[in-house]
């Protein structure tokens, strides 16, 4: 008999031999109808994988991340069969499963797939599927496997990194392939799938190697999945930030300028610098100073903090200038300019805390397949902030930052958002600097810190910085899809790289701790999920303009501008329509470019010293007619539900 911990910590004393399926029929039928995949002891496995030492046994439905990863992971193979069966002589690659679906990166060799053979492939995916086949997993030498993929030179490198003794192979039908393993139990669980895209994709991410077609899917058990996913998809094409930015005349990329560098236009910029002053107003209540750094700096200085070492090869080469073996780069991070501010002059633990802040842009090569809208650019500007405090301070500086970062949140209508604890992965020490010693004290300073807040959180191993740990903020937007935003990292390796001290009560010097830390994260990227969020209705504070003046003809132009002066002492951000349309057509253009007020005003507001005001989204509503006061009160009544108080 061997013994079988369940996640509530019950224990099944179990036949040697049983397989994860057994153990859910004994739980429950309805369970077992429902286990798709499970893991043992951490490592995932197949439901008819035979259990044959004690072990912690986790169940996965398609209702759990992991299940769903081999659901999708699966359906790759079906399709993989499906493309082999449609395209002969084709090369398969890779074919994992990611956040949403699936994709399978394939050599087409002199064929192309076109959105014309997506049905064709579907329906051959879901032929197979209703055969039921199930999913095997068997082991073959190093050589066989060499041997049967002699012919692919992409699945030979794979094989040819291996060891002998841990390679696998995963049957279904008449096809197989090179796999680890987590499949479901058999392809009839596979209701549902649809072809998203293709796409170009390097050989292992590298641009050197050869260019493959990567095909990207999703699948579902239910027809209704996929049905109400295809119209999130379209909702999420309706929000794309590209498609609002472009339509509200926020930002602009030139082929000129270059690639993943963004131009801000004058309603963009006039949205960046509403955050920017909403962040600073509460950074400097909090007791940061601001601070500011050049675009570059010294190669050595990098090579002090780490970051060469880590970017060097695949970030931006050194610039040159006409003295002799003197080199710059390009900054990717504020934080090397910080420690040498802290450096500017010595402190007493009396000092203590120093709170930099910095809107600082910063640069980082993305490949060109990598980048995306304002999500992944080339130059992006943080909301960077380091604090320098002594140990005994760290718990309460890393809470206050907690503090600050949900009233951001908060104020910009984030309200759904989990916490990550990003530690180091245990098993690639070499992907980070600094001491064991420090790591753990920085890990455990960050657990602690989000227990003592009560944030729901989870810990995620290899997420780190290569210089230490960080609590990232995972926000869901309104479509239900979760962001990175928002970062703090507890940093002790680079006050000793950069020297850095502070005179202690004792008279003697002691190394500070260093938290890095960034609401936004970068402006673009927050700018570009806010946009999607919110699909350009911004919270009435932020809004570059708040309401918009419809005079209904030439002849009410100078009560218009009246209106619009007596807005501006109220500090009401609007602007006039003068333009010699219809009234009809300047309400639907003022609803297309998102004005949350349309002030319309004529021959009654004149002589009655009104406005006829129109909510965006209040159709057949009807118009309510206000006083210039009455509407100011209205605007900071609105203000006042959005944003918090810090």
């Amino acid at each position: 008999m061997i013994k079988v911990t369940l996640p509530d910590g019950s224990v099944k004393e179990m036949a040697q031999g049983v397989t994860p399926m057994d153990v859910a029929k004994s739980i429950s039928e309805g369970l077992a109808r429902n286990v798709i995949s499970a893991s043992y002891n951490g490592t995932t496995i197949e439901t008819t994988t035979t259990l044959t030492t004690d072990g912690t046994l986790i169940l996965y439905t398609w209702n759990d991340k992991e299940g769903k990863k081999a659901f999708w992971h699966s359906t790759s193979h079906v399709m993989a069969q499906a493309l082999e069966e449609i395209f002969p002589g084709i090369k398969l690659t890779l074919g994992p499963a990611i956040d949403n679906g699936f994709y399978y990166d394939v050599d087409f060799g002199d064929k192309k797939i076109t959105d014309a053979d997506f049905k064709k492939i579907e329906d051959r995916v879901l032929e197979i599927s209703r055969e039921k086949h199930e999913f095997k997993m068997r082991s073959v030498s190093k050589a066989e496997a060499l041997e049967v993929y002699k012919n692919n030179e992409y699945k030979t490198e794979l094989i040819s990194n291996l060891e002998d003794g841990t390679i696998t192979f995963c049957d279904h039908s008449n096809f197989f392939d090179l796999c680890r393993g987590g499949h479901i139990p058999n392809t009839g669980i596979i209701k549902a799938m649809k072809i998203l895209s293709v796409a170009g994709a390097y050989w292992r991410g590298d641009e050197k190697n050869k260019q493959l077609t990567r095909v990207y899917g999703i699948s579902f058990p239910k027809q209704k999945d996929l049905t109400d996913y295809l119209e999130l998809l379209e909702e999420a094409k309706r929000r794309d930030h590209r498609k609002l930015g472009k339509e509200l005349d926020l930002f602009h990329f030139s082929p000129k300028v270059g690639q993943g560098l963004p131009l801000w236009l004058p309603k963009g910029a006039a949205l960046r610098d509403r955050l920017e002053q909403f962040l600073k107003k509460a950074q400097k209540k909090a007791g940061y100073e601001q601070v500011v750094t050049p675009h570059i700096g010294m190669k050595d200085l990098y090579v002090t903090s780490g970051h060469y070492a880590k970017y060097g090869a695949d970030s931006f080469q050194p610039i040159h200038t006409p003295a002799e073996g003197e080199e710059f780069l390009l900054k990717p991070m504020n934080c090397p300019h910080h420690c040498e501010i802290y450096n500017a002059r010595p402190w007493s633990y009396k000092d203590l805390p120093k709170r930099y802040a910095e809107f600082g842009t910063v640069y980082r090569y993305e490949q060109s397949g990598e980048l995306h809208g304002l999500t992944r650019v080339r130059g992006f500007t943080q909301d960077d902030a380091h604090i320098f405090c002594t140990p005994d301070q760290l718990d309460a500086e890393f809470k206050n930052v907690i503090d600050l970062v949900l009233y951001v949140f908060g104020s910009l209508g984030f309200e759904n958002f989990t916490a990550q604890v990003s530690v180091r992965d245990l098993d690639n020490p070499d992907k980070y600097i600094g001491s064991v010693e420090n790591w753990e004290k920085a890990e455990n300073a960050i657990i602690s810190a989000a227990k003592d807040k009560g944030l729901n959180y989870v810990i995620e191993a290899g997420e780190a910085a290569f210089y230490g740990p960080k609590l990232d903020f995972m926000v869901k937007d309104a479509l239900g899809r979760s962001w990175q935003l928002g970062t703090i990292q507890v940093d002790y390796n680079l006050p000793e790289r950069f020297e850095l001290s502070y005179k202690g009560a004792d008279d003697k010097l002691h190394r500070p701790v260093m938290i890095h830390r960034a609401p936004f994260g970068s402006m673009e990227r927050f700018i570009a999920i806010l946009l999607e969020h919110t699909a350009g209705n911004f919270p009435i504070w932020l809004m570059p303009e708040q309401a918009i003046i419809l005079s209904l003809s030439e002849k009410y132009e100078n009560y218009a501008k009246k209106v619009l002066d007596l807005l501006e002492n109220h500090e009401i951000r609007a602007l006039i329509d003068n333009r010699n349309e219809t009234i009809g057509k300047k309400i639907r253009e003022a609803e297309m470019n998102k004005y949350p007020f349309m002030l319309i005003v004529g021959e009654e507001e004149e002589k009655n010293g009104t406005i006829s005001v129109r909510q965006r989204g209040q159709e057949g509503k009807g118009n309510i007619s206000v006083t210039i006061e009455q509407f100011a009160a209205m605007i900071n009544e609105e203000i006042n539900k959005t944003l918090k108080q810090f």
